[in-house]
């Protein structure tokens, strides 16, 4: 069973976190927080890993469940891009102290993107796994047929397949017209702290053109992207697991 605690955010939202090590940073070993996915939660393999690794060795980290995520509270239907960018930001600037390297995997790579981009909160860097920034936009949208397009607007909502469990992902048009509000790639992106990038050629949920366009588009000292063989887009076998690791680190070392 999964040992959680309840943040009381804004407009009555409970937000499910866990911590470890709260508190123990500084500013050559700043805080590590985990963003999930795209109806994700915070019991998934990466971030698990991640936490047992800070608890070995004494980092402050934290881990949470976005509005109508996990154990949150809301209805995953009713939420959005900038809901979620908020849920981060409250949480993150309530139970951390000072700067945080931001392990943002696929959407959690864009809310990370998201939240340097508006400043909203203090960041040492970000560890991107298999990011996926604008995809309400890029993927969903531009791939939709107009049959789709239309029941988007007529309907509000629309219902497509996932490979990854038997309950379709529910689109709604309020998650496609709150994205065009936090896009990323269409405006300068200034990213003034070590940014590394960890994507698999074999994913098939985010093209290898997404990060090589994002690497292209952001400007900042100290960007990097390493592409994988052969890793999907989970990310989450040992090895893939263990670049996570040594990512963070190498940006926690580029501190000054």
């Amino acid at each position: 069973m999964l040992d959680y605690h309840l943040f009381n955010a804004s407009d009555g939202r409970l937000l499910a976190y866990s911590t470890a090590n709260p508190g123990r940073v500084s500013k050559k070993t700043p805080g590590v927080v985990f963003l999930g996915g795209f109806r994700s939660d915070m019991t998934g393999t990466k971030a698990v890993f991640l936490e047992d690794w800070a608890r070995a060795t004494g980092r402050a980290f934290l881990r949470f469940d976005y509005t109508g995520h996990g154990a949150s509270s809301g209805a995953f239907e009713d939420g959005c891009i900038g809901d979620w960018v908020r849920d981060a930001a409250e949480i993150i600037a309530a139970l951390t102290e000072g700067p945080q390297i931001l392990v943002g995997s696929s959407m959690g790579g864009w809310i990370a993107l998201r939240l340097a981009q508006t400043q909203a909160v203090e960041i040492a860097g970000v560890v991107g796994i298999a990011a996926a920034p604008d995809f309400t936009e890029d993927s969903m949208w531009a791939e939709a047929d107009e049959a789709q397009r239309a029941a988007l607007v007529r309907d509000g909502r629309i219902e497509l397949p996932t490979e990854y469990d038997d309950i379709p992902y529910v689109i709604t048009r309020k998650l496609i017209e709150d994205g065009r509000k936090n896009l990323v790639l269409r405006a300068p992106l200034e990213l003034p702290f070590p940014v590394r990038l960890l994507h698999g050629t074999a994913d098939a949920d985010v093209k290898m053109s997404v990060p090589l366009t994002l690497l292209e588009h952001a400007s900042g000292p100290d960007i990097r992207l390493t592409l994988v063989k052969g890793a999907d887009h989970r990310f989450s076998t040992p090895d893939c697991l263990d670049q996570i690791v040594a990512a963070v680190e190498e940006v926690s070392a580029r501190q000054g």
